[in-house]
């Protein structure tokens, strides 16, 4: 037992430490900040038929409690991920493999420490809960079983799933990957839209107990909630939300049992892959070869192998002690980090894009930018997420280190990400000129330009591909909801009109994160000196 609690306690420490957790985590009391707005605002989590409670705890502790549950079943997937993987590559899962801990007591050990990882997020969403009622002001008597009991019946049974599904994935061979990246962001989608279904199993994401109760009290004050007016998510609305008082839902021990009974079949589920799993010992596992060092901050040698060092093979400049890399030579090291970009990917792949692309030039405009443009760029996500974090993660940090210029090498990785937007969404910015539209192809330059610069200053400054995925598949699907505001490619329009943000905006975000990642590098490079 004693070794089970230092092994879950000594991953927990290693997450927290790491600054995905503190960008994961940051994300989460933003996201709580928006469930919460300005009395006047019109971007709402929660909108109870046009309606929303007034700020007490038991609204502001619902609303925060929902907002981040849903957030970190999303972006703490990521978190979590990756522990049987660094074990593996770090040669501590040979050394385990030894110890009379078995299989089971490993998979929950794990389990726990992501469940820890994921709770401590919780706790400061707690905190933030308890700041933005008093900060909005509208009643500032605290009711602490009401503003706290909403995070342990509705968000912990959530997370736990999270935890679970974390070492799940690492277990099974298609899922340890970036493929499972984005599974589990279409499974925690399906998880969030069918879980507020009153015939979800085990309560869904126990949001029905709630939304009776609401329901009741705009009745009492003769205010009717008609079927399918309760909207959780970012959404826009009319004008500003009409408010009701709302003193929290009264939970059936039915229900409470149903979320125990979460709890316990997320442990089930992290333990179930005992049945197949290894744990690195080599008489179950004879053809398994251990995953190499860059490889184990993020996944195992499946994925790292994915860009298997081709920097052995291309040329990166001069070395330290002969002539600078010259204009000339930029073309040399773009092609090489091009090549370094898509090393790996297969010809289904480049096929898929083509098919895209081509699709794209013989629909209607209307929906070859509101729905092939979204689909060409999001094909590349896998891929884009390596910028700025593969060095780090196939161990090559230090050799590419003795490049001469490390910001023109940096600047190649991003041109090479950019030229990736163009060769895939090519398309449909043919059909776009091709139909007058000049502003979408303004807005199409600016995404282009944006996208590999969010990959490239999350992968530089947080060491890691994951970030990224965390935070573009949500923005992504944002878009394709029609969310004008993160529309940064020209999808989202109304009436043939653009809804996004101007492309001058959108693109000077992307050159103040590509200056993050070239401010990461050069600190990195000062701390070395």
């Amino acid at each position: 037992m004693s070794g089970f609690v230092r092994l879950a306690a000594g991953d927990f420490r290693d997450r927290v430490r790491r600054p995905v957790y503190a960008v994961t985590l940051l994300a989460a009391v933003a996201l709580g900040w928006l469930a919460v707005p300005d009395a006047g605002s019109r971007w709402v989590i929660i909108d109870v038929g046009g309606h929303r409670g007034v700020y007490n705890s038991a609204w502001v502790g619902t609303a925060t409690a929902l907002a981040g549950a849903l957030w970190l079943t999303v972006g703490g997937f990521w978190v979590v991920r990756g522990g049987i993987a660094r074990d593996a590559a770090g040669r501590v899962g040979e050394i385990l493999a030894a110890t009379p801990l078995r299989t089971g007591g490993y998979l929950a050990a794990k389990f726990l420490a992501n469940l820890l990882v994921l709770g401590s997020m919780l706790g400061v969403l707690a905190g933030t809960a308890l700041a933005l009622q008093l900060v909005r002001g509208e009643d500032r008597a605290v009711d602490p079983l009401a503003l706290f009991g909403p995070f342990a019946v509705i968000a912990l049974p959530l997370v736990a799933l999270t935890a679970a599904a974390a070492v799940l994935f690492e277990t099974v061979p298609l899922l340890r990957g970036g493929f499972g990246n984005v599974v589990w962001f279409v499974v925690s989608l399906a998880l969030a839209i069918g879980g507020q279904s009153p015939d979800a199993p085990l309560g869904g994401i126990g949001v029905q107990q709630a939304t009776s109760s609401m329901a009741d009290a705009l009745r009492s004050r003769q205010l009717q909630l008609g079927d399918g007016q309760f909207s959780l998510g970012l959404t826009q609305v009319p004008e500003s939300l009409h408010t009701f008082v709302w003193d929290g839902a009264q939970y059936s021990g039915g229900f409470l049992a149903s979320r125990v009974a979460v709890v316990l079949c997320a442990a089930v589920l992290a333990v179930l892959p005992a049945l197949w799993f290894g744990r690195f010992d080599p008489a179950r596992n004879p053809g398994r070869t251990a995953a190499p060092a860059g490889a184990s901050a993020v996944e195992p040698a499946a994925e790292a192998s994915a860009v298997e060092l081709p920097s052995q093979r291309v040329s990166f400049g001069a070395l330290p002690g002969t002539a600078p890399v010259r204009a000339g030579a930029f073309g040399r090291l773009l092609a090489g980090q091009a090549r370094i970009l898509v090393q790996g990917v297969p010809w289904t792949w480049w096929a898929v894009t083509a098919a895209l692309g081509v699709a794209a030039l013989a629909v209607p405009l209307p929906m070859a930018t509101g729905l092939l443009l979204p689909a060409v760029w999001l094909w590349p996500v896998l891929i884009w997420s390596r910028l700025g974090s593969q060095q780090v993660e196939n161990g090559v940090e230090e050799l590419l280190a003795a490049h001469p210029s490390p910001r023109l090498r940096l600047l190649a990785e991003w041109v090479s990400g950019v030229l990736l937007a163009a060769v895939t969404g090519l398309g449909p910015l043919l059909r776009m000129l091709a139909g007058g539209d000049a502003a979408g192809a303004a807005h199409w330059l600016a995404g282009a330009l944006f996208v590999p610069a969010l990959a490239l200053g999350l992968g530089a400054v947080v060491r890691s591909h994951r970030p990224f995925q965390a935070l573009y598949l949500p923005l992504w699907y944002l878009l394709v909801n029609q969310v004008g505001p993160v529309d940064f490619m020209g999808a989202v329009r109304t009436d043939g009109h653009l809804d996004g943000p101007n492309p001058l905006l959108v693109a000077a975000f992307g050159a103040a994160l590509l200056g993050a990642a070239f401010a990461a590098g050069a600190a990195r490079r000062d701390v070395k000196r």
